[in-house]
């Protein structure tokens, strides 16, 4: 079995905290709403009933509407409140409250896992405040009730994974919204506990898999006689799978902090509101790799590389063809619109299907390093342009970008921006894809 001790020969102590609901809670707290008690889902009520929920407040999970639901799945006589997403204001309590957390423990120790939730490495600050680890954890829980009104559930464990598992399976079914695992708790507890999809990087394709070997408990899976067969099945992944089902994990807070990717990208992505043509589809692809394109520009990065993956709605009897998926190198390291817009839509052109409606598209930007990091050899060239023309592009995307950001996305856009299946103005007022509520 792995050490689980720090340097001291101290027990390590992790906590792994989350924001109830947390933009259900913030909606129900800028009403002057108790975030516990009060009916509320947040969902675009622009959108069809088919929209996801981003958030259920907890009195309505504990009647029967299950998180991320759609809005048609919720009870017909069930009376809530339905708000728009406010991005914006989400981010603004989430650096609120991570300013809380800065209250007990430094930034070092501090792993944010999402906008609600964090690990903490709590180990060192024991001894400081003199406290156990749920003591802790609970002066945090309160602070942060106290101050912004959000509740909060904490898990608390030897390491990050028992950690977010008592935060997931105990914390969040207990009544005070705490939770404890070691590793022996963990195997007492857990080994049996059902459905093995409630475990932290177990989803349904995953549980599927390991079905077919009969293993459907993580009790079932640390005592598999036959590992050779799950390294077989699963690759590298398998040493994962059954690390966690013995309750270890060898990865801490120094590990995470000391990670730096070997390959950079930029990216972005979106769901198409209806089945586009290949033409409207194609509207919005060329508007994508202006969004990577001034991205790269304004962080001053560069790539090697476009990537474009495309997504088909489904037929009328329920089926979808495979997605479209190809690469184009640009011609050398750039961040030039003219060249990623060329190799974007040559992909598009090369591999999606005209008589196929789109729903969904992701473009992008691969190998990035940062500008001038690289050197061009004489037969590298930037899409079609001569050196005149890529430096005439360079000065008006600058021009363009200083604009946009000294007044807002939507201060200056393109003529096809305006097109009505065009995407690019609705989503510049957007934060992850959502109504940021400016």
């Amino acid at each position: 079995m792995r050490d689980e001790h720090n340097a001291d020969g101290h027990e390590k102590s992790y906590l792994c905290i989350d924001l109830k609901s947390f933009y259900a809670s913030v909606e129900c707290i800028d009403r002057g709403l108790d975030p516990m008690t009060t009916d509320l889902v947040v969902a675009d009520p622009e959108r069809s009933e088919k929209t996801i929920c981003l958030a259920v407040s907890p009195s309505l999970k504990a009647k029967g509407v299950r998180s991320r639901c759609r809005v048609f799945e919720i009870p017909a006589h069930l009376d809530y409140i339905m708000a728009t997403p406010r991005m914006k204001r989400y981010v603004e309590y989430s650096a609120d409250i991570y300013g809380i957390y800065l209250k007990y423990v430094a930034k070092e120790d501090i792993h944010v896992y999402s906008i609600d939730e964090v690990f903490m490495d709590v180990t060192r600050y024991l001894p400081l405040y003199r406290c156990t680890a749920r003591e802790l954890g609970e002066r945090i829980r309160t602070d942060v009730l106290k101050t912004v009104g959000i509740p909060a559930t904490c898990g608390v464990g030897t390491n990050l994974f028992l950690a977010k598992v008592a935060l997931d399976v105990s914390a969040k079914h207990s009544d005070d919204f705490f939770g404890i695992l070691d590793e022996e708790t963990f195997k007492n507890t857990m080994w049996n506990h059902r459905p093995i999809t409630d475990f932290w990087r177990i989803g349904r394709r995953t549980a599927a898999r390991l079905e077919t070997y009969g293993i459907e408990t993580l009790g079932q899976l640390a005592l598999y006689p036959y590992p050779e067969k799950l390294y077989e099945e699963f690759g590298i992944d398998a040493e994962i799978l059954i690390d966690h089902a013995w309750g270890i994990e060898p990865v801490e807070m120094h590990h995470i902090k000391e990670y730096r990717s070997q390959n950079h990208s930029v990216a972005t992505a979106q769901v198409l509101p209806r089945g586009y043509t290949f033409e409207e589809g194609r509207t919005v692809v060329r508007e994508m790799a202006d969004a990577v394109h001034l991205d790269l520009l304004e962080k001053n990065l560069v790539c090697e590389s476009v990537t474009l993956t495309v997504g088909y709605e489904r037929d009328e009897y329920g089926h979808v063809a495979p997605h479209a998926h190809g690469t184009a190198h640009c011609g050398a390291l750039t961040n030039s619109l003219q060249a990623i817009t060329e190799a974007t839509l040559e992909i598009y052109d090369r591999t999606v299907e005209e008589d196929l409606n789109v729903r969904r598209m992701a473009v992008s930007a691969n190998n990035v390093v940062g500008a001038g990091s690289g050197q061009m050899s004489l037969f590298d060239t930037v899409g079609t342009m001569s050196e005149a023309e890529r430096k005439a592009e360079a000065a008006r995307e600058a021009a363009v970008l200083d604009v946009k950001q000294r007044f807002g996305k939507n201060a200056l856009v393109r003529g096809t921006d305006l097109l009505p299946h065009a995407t690019q103005m609705e989503r510049n007022s957007q934060i992850g894809g959502h109504k940021s509520g400016q």
